[in-house]
């Protein structure tokens, strides 16, 4: 089953992707709750390159490497990426409101679909604070 999740960024298409892509950006906006941070994140933006985001509690008690491989790069219009037996796609569109960034990517069995919605539509309206504050 494939899950989307879709927001809105009033930023140039250039800086939507740039934080969308750029390690420094990735550690700052890369958390579904407050109590979650990203300490470290690496990119090798390239087909068959990796990227690595280390997500953990900021108490400590629990982390976990979102890692995979990119698959396909459209720059400033899409990126594809498989991570363990999953893909996504990440899309990035010029709208009159801005640049519509919309995530699909397959539910995993641990997590409801509501529950992995909820957390990535977290992650992405982080994504669009951050950019916009950059501004």
């Amino acid at each position: 089953m494939k899950i989307t999740v879709e927001t809105i960024v009033k930023a140039p298409v250039e800086t939507v992707w740039r934080a969308y892509t750029t390690p420094d950006d990735i550690k700052q906006w890369n958390a579904a709750s407050a109590d979650w941070h990203t300490p470290a994140a690496s990119v090798d933006l390239r087909v068959g390159g990796a990227f690595c985001w280390r997500m953990e509690a900021k108490d400590g008690s629990m982390g976990f490497d979102f890692a995979g491989t990119y698959t396909n790069i459209v720059e400033h219009e899409r990126l594809e990426y498989t991570f363990g037996d999953r893909t996504a796609t990440v899309e990035f569109a010029q709208r009159p409101e801005g640049v519509g960034v919309r995530v699909t990517f397959d539910a995993e069995s641990t997590h409801s679909v509501e529950q992995q919605r909820a957390g990535w539509q977290a992650i992405l309206d982080n994504f669009a604070r951050h950019v916009e504050a950059q501004r």
